[in-house]
């Protein structure tokens, strides 16, 4: 199962080319951009740890790239995506975010159905990858 989260879901994955590319129209927007990482991509899990600090004064794309390719390095077997963030109307927005890595194998998710009172219907997502001990959910570190 591919995990589909962010601004170009449902695209096939992106080469850095195209990666550098989306880099060079952040940077053209002013939009500083951020690496992150998880290996609970839950669609609830909305904050991943941050690879470094956002990169506020960066101004060229090979620099963004070396911060996704160190991340890549140091956690291979994990979701990394690139956010870039938009500040003009007085408060921080995400302008996009897609990922950029993914484990090889990906479990995908466990849909939990669950009678509750008065006939209503809950519905609850379980990754299969949390069944293993974080770090060791898609692979060795």
């Amino acid at each position: 199962m591919r995990i589909t989260q962010g601004t170009f879901a449902y695209l096939p994955e992106f080469t850095d080319a195209e990666i550098t590319a989306q880099i060079d129209y952040a940077l053209a927007n002013e939009w500083p951009l951020s690496v992150e990482f998880t290996d609970d991509p839950h669609p609830r899990n909305t904050y991943w740890e941050m690879w470094g600090l956002p990169m506020f004064d960066l101004n060229d794309a090979a620099g963004v790239m070396l911060e996704v390719n160190a991340c890549r390095a140091a956690n291979p077997h994990t979701y990394i995506r690139l956010n870039a963030y938009d500040a003009r109307l007085g408060r921080q927005t995400t302008a996009f975010s897609f990922i950029v890595n993914r484990p090889a194998e990906e479990p995908g998710f466990r849909l939990e159905r669950s009678e509750k009172a008065n006939r209503q219907i809950g519905y609850t997502t379980h990754s299969y990858a949390t069944q293993r001990p974080e770090g060791d959910r898609y692979g060795p570190r």
